[in-house]
């Protein structure tokens, strides 16, 4: 089970407080009370782990160790540890007590989200040509509490979304080495499943319905994954009763959920065209064609069709490859 929608409580730690201490060493009196450790903070890191938010799933609080507090002859406490917290990349970080985001987009990268305490001066800190014998300390400040929400959102290259029973899922199997669930009824697949094409990601994302974007069938819940892709591979089934309807209600909860995906690059698939008669298929891509130019005919049983589908993620590499030179 994929978790990519999670409430935590986190704190960090809170400092040590200060040392109150006099030197008793004879000719070196004065005061010797060092300073408290820093609270220990909590971090999160990306990691290309897509399921590492199940370990979120039951335990809901984490907090880091106090700083140590400050003793006699100057020795200030120890710093306590920072907690990193791994989370999969394309994850948005919400600050429910500030209403702040932060995105983590990169493997590695690293962001703080409760910032641990500052340690209490100690009494040498105190000190004073007219006060020498300081009592004054001070406490640890608290660190932070927060509630944090973390919610995924997949970054892949290519998004597969249709409506359920399609054949996403058996294509991204014959592309990729995933080994996503195949069968004949739909919502096969209840969660994105991802694969890699010769360092393209293809991310198959659960078939959408008819009112998907007001929460129908499986929701927003995987509309917003379709965000973050960067090209649609839009599949329709040959064998369907209205192909062109079939078309217009994906685009319709796409834009109902957030126009923007509307104007991402789109490619079409009349799947299963080897369940239906030549003439049939050729009358449903006249009329696609109609509402967008690039119509492909596949079958995975079809060797010729698949590879016009790899041509099509092969110059996608390119346009890639040239990008980053």
């Amino acid at each position: 089970m994929l978790i990519d929608d999670v409430k935590i409580r986190v704190t960090a730690g809170t400092g040590g407080k200060g040392a109150v201490a006099f030197n008793k060493n004879l000719m070196s009196l004065g005061p010797v009370g060092g300073s408290g450790g820093k609270g220990g903070s909590v971090y999160v890191e990306g990691i290309s782990d897509l399921g590492a938010l199940n370990k979120f799933r039951f335990k809901k609080e984490f907090k880091t160790a106090n700083g140590q507090d400050g003793r006699p002859q100057f020795c200030d406490g120890k710093d306590a540890s920072d907690l990193v917290l791994t989370i999969p990349v394309g994850t948005v970080v919400y600050n429910l007590e500030t209403g702040e985001n932060i995105e983590i987009t990169k493997i590695g990268q690293q962001a703080v989200i409760a910032r641990g305490g500052a340690g209490g001066k100690g009494n040498f800190h105190f000190r004073s040509s007219t006060n020498t014998t300081p009592k004054e300390f001070e406490y640890g400040e608290p660190g932070e509490s927060l509630e944090i929400r973390f919610e995924l959102k997949l970054i892949a290259d290519v998004g597969f979304v249709g409506l359920p029973n399609v054949g996403k899922s058996s294509l991204l199997n014959e592309l990729t080495n995933a080994k996503s669930k195949v069968a004949n009824y739909p919502f096969t697949t209840l969660e994105p499943n991802l694969g890699a094409y010769y360092g393209l990601i293809l991310a198959d994302l659960p078939g959408l319905i008819e009112g998907a974007s007001a929460g129908k069938g499986l929701g927003i819940k995987f509309l917003r994954h379709i965000e973050r892709t960067k090209i649609l591979f839009h599949f329709v089934a040959a064998d369907s009763a209205d192909p062109v309807a079939d078309y217009k209600t994906v685009r319709g909860e796409l834009g109902a959920y957030n126009k923007m995906l509307l104007e991402k690059p789109e490619y079409v698939f009349l799947s299963k065209k080897d369940a239906v008669s030549e003439v049939a298929i050729d009358e449903a891509s006249e009329k696609l064609k109609e509402l967008n130019k690039n119509i492909t005919q596949i079958s995975i049983f079809d060797w010729d069709s698949i590879e016009l589908v790899r041509k099509i993620l092969n110059d996608l590499i390119l346009e890639k490859t040239e990008q980053k030179s």
